[in-house]
């Protein structure tokens, strides 16, 4: 089964890697939501300045997050997009073990 702009195998597993992280997977939510500054997000979680930073830049390199300059702050906001890609991919996983599925319920019913 074939995702239109198919996600390479190194920017899945940059993704899946980022979005691994509990701390990442709330930073992306957060950022869906509406943008926010570095350090807007930083005084949502029981670390430093520079963690939040790090995590920032894993979800940056991963492609999930933009930064942009706003003053001597940076703005964070996630790309719905490449999260949207990232969905075909797994829906394309779900579909191919729900047919699995499928043929062994048809192969069940065919023994009663």
């Amino acid at each position: 089964m074939v995702v239109q702009d198919e996600l390479s195998d190194a920017e899945v597993d940059r993704i899946f890697r980022a979005l691994a992280d509990t701390t990442r997977r709330d930073i992306v939510r957060r950022t869906l939501a509406g943008e926010a500054t570095v350090s807007e997000l930083a005084t949502a979680y029981d670390m430093s300045f520079a963690a939040v930073q790090k995590h920032v830049a894993v979800l940056a390199g991963a492609g999930l997050v933009t930064k942009r300059p706003r003053g001597r702050e940076r703005v964070v906001r996630a790309d719905p997009d490449l999260i949207l890609r990232a969905q075909a991919l797994l829906d394309s996983y779900e579909q191919i073990w729900r047919t699995r599925i499928d043929r062994v319920d048809a192969l069940l019913a065919e023994d009663t």
